[in-house]
């Protein structure tokens, strides 16, 4: 999960303004709230585009957010996503997943849908705040040593035939698919909302396809050199 608001993004120094971050503070739940505006000359604006993907990089759904990414939009827009147990993943990565977590444990979601889904917070923004959240380090920690989430880290064998661990899934393919996204936001703002959604809706596919061409060719590949070393045995 992400969005595309120009928050900090993963090749920025972390170490700056890290105790301040879009995603620490409790957003407003003004979802059914009317916005009063100082006047009414200016276009209307939705709050930020959230995007859902796979941890391959192709794009699941994306939505427009009017007022504000709360955990409660989040959940909202997951259980559209999810209707059923047996469509719920087990791990959902999202930037704020702690709050969204706290969240559906208070409104009651956690046990009558979530409570076979682990909400996680993707590698950089979980490496980016106060190692005395108890909250993030138990629940949402996307990477953990101690063998809990034997699927979230796996061990690989180096050249030397030394073992390390290793991060099973990229829990950054949102941020870096916001990052693409970022490269048309001049465009993007100058639009009418319908141009808007079938731009960015069009941009998402293409990209999508893009993706899985590319993990088919590498696939393909793999399989040709694979194949190349059984005929020379």
């Amino acid at each position: 999960m992400g969005r595309t608001d120009g928050k900090q993004v993963p090749w920025q120094n972390p170490h700056r303004n890290a105790e301040v971050q879009a995603h620490d503070q409790p957003a407003p739940e003004d979802d059914d709230a009317i916005i009063q505006k100082a006047h009414y000359f200016g276009p209307s604006k939705y709050y930020c585009t959230e995007t859902a993907c796979y941890p391959c990089g192709a794009v699941l759904a994306w939505a427009l957010f009017d007022h504000s990414e709360s955990p409660t939009n989040i959940l909202r827009f997951l259980a559209s996503l999810f209707p059923t147990p047996e469509s719920r993943p087990i791990y959902i990565c999202i930037d704020k997943g702690c709050q969204v977590f706290r969240t559906a444990v208070v409104n009651g979601s956690f046990e009558t849908t979530w409570k076979n889904t682990r909400f996680i917070v993707d590698t950089y923004h979980y490496s980016n705040h106060k190692r005395t959240d108890n909250l993030r380090q138990t629940w949402c920690n996307p990477s953990p040593l101690d063998g809990s989430q034997l699927n979230l880290v796996i061990q690989e064998t180096d050249d030397h035939g030394d073992l390390y661990y290793k991060r099973a899934f990229n829990t950054q393919a949102c941020e870096q698919l916001n990052a693409w996204i970022t490269g048309f936001a001049g465009i993007l703002k100058r639009m009418t909302i319908h141009n808007f959604n079938w731009f960015l809706h069009a941009m998402l596919y293409l990209h999508t396809k893009r993706v899985i061409a590319a993990k088919a060719a590498k696939k393909a590949g793999q399989a040709e050199d694979g194949d190349e070393v059984a005929s020379n045995v």
